[in-house]
């Protein structure tokens, strides 16, 4: 542990040149004590690393030096090579650049590791794109992002919103871009206030000739985060009780395990039951949806599913299906 502890020192200090004690204890989760003490190890084994003391002071390594040590274990050359598909690459102009620079990893992998570090990018793939869906295309250049994230300028965004359509504009504080299932987001500050928006539903994206206002200490990581929660704590008032027939449970599971109120039942065996066509006693849900108009969507699974409860969904689904006959018998004889 200490040596690789140490390798992770004088890595970090190559790569941000002097680091505040504090930071490289948090980083490494030890005590600063322990980092003054590794330090003084990495001296008496001939690196010219050394302590500047003072409010700006820190760790820091001489000027121009530098080590073509990789010190990858077994496990950490693995796991460079488990990646995302390529698309993610491919969006952000980066698709041959990660080929390069995995074939010259590769290169620098000690003999040993190679063929597992191979192996594992053969065996291994992550898809983020959910199924039946393929990956949203960017409404604008996705390039004018980078360049507002990565030169630290202010962006003028033309942005229509989902939840109502509307087209509005903003000038935000880029912190960063997230691939997610499949999208793109851009998470900014507009007036002080984070807020995150879908590659997809942007119009136009432009560069502003003003340095980027972002609050103190605050990462991409951070604010993702908190946007992250916001949006997984929406409240759900609408509760729904429903009962579900078994040979349709796991595919009713899979569109709204995450509506359910309590516990999932085992998706093994409502798989099996299905495989079975069981035609056992309906399993009786309560789940929650964050408005009437969400919790219509379970119409779809036809006579499969019964809604018992709330008697206000029950008239609307009765009104739809309605419709729906209408739609398909009104006139259509003559």
């Amino acid at each position: 542990m200490k040596s690789d502890r140490l390798l992770s020192i004088l890595l970090l200090l190559q790569t941000h040149g002097q680091v505040p004690a504090g930071e490289l204890a948090s980083r490494l989760e030890v005590s600063v004590r322990t980092i003054f003490r590794d330090v003084e190890a990495l001296s008496a084994a001939g690196v010219p690393v050394y302590a500047e003391r003072g409010r700006n002071g820190g760790i820091t390594l001489l000027p121009g030096y530098r080590t073509d040590v990789t010190g990858l274990t077994a496990d950490e050359a693995r796991a460079l090579f488990v990646l995302v598909t390529e698309q993610a690459h491919a969006d952000l102009g980066l698709g041959q650049a990660i080929g390069s620079a995995l074939r010259k990893v590769m290169a620098a992998l000690p003999a040993p590791f190679r063929g597992d570090a191979d192996l594992a990018s053969r065996r291994i793939m992550i898809d983020p794109v959910r199924w039946r869906s393929s990956p949203r295309p960017s409404g604008v250049d996705l390039g004018v992002l980078q360049a507002a994230v990565f030169n630290d300028r202010r962006l003028r965004l033309r942005y229509r919103h989902g939840r109502d359509a509307q087209v509005r504009s903003y000038t935000l504080d880029p912190y960063g871009l997230v691939s997610k299932a499949g999208a793109w987001y851009l998470v900014a500050d507009h007036r002080g206030q984070p807020m995150m928006f879908r590659s997809d539903r942007m119009l136009s994206a432009s560069l502003v000739d003003e340095p980027v206002r972002r609050r103190d200490g605050v990462e991409l990581a951070d604010v993702w985060e908190a946007l992250r929660q916001r949006i997984d704590r929406i409240p759900a008032p609408v509760r729904v009780v429903a009962r579900v027939q078994r040979s349709a449970l796991a595919r009713f599971l899979r569109y709204h395990e995450a509506d359910l109120a309590g516990p999932a039942p085992a998706m093994e065996e409502a798989e099996t039951e299905a495989a079975a066509g069981s035609e056992g006693e309906p399993v009786e849900l309560e789940l929650r949806f964050p408005a009437l108009r969400a919790a219509e969507q379970l119409l779809v699974f036809g006579p499969a599913v019964e809604v018992m409860q709330p008697a206000e969904l029950r008239k609307v689904l009765v009104r739809r299906a309605q419709e729906t006959i209408s739609l398909y018998t009104e006139g259509r004889d003559a």
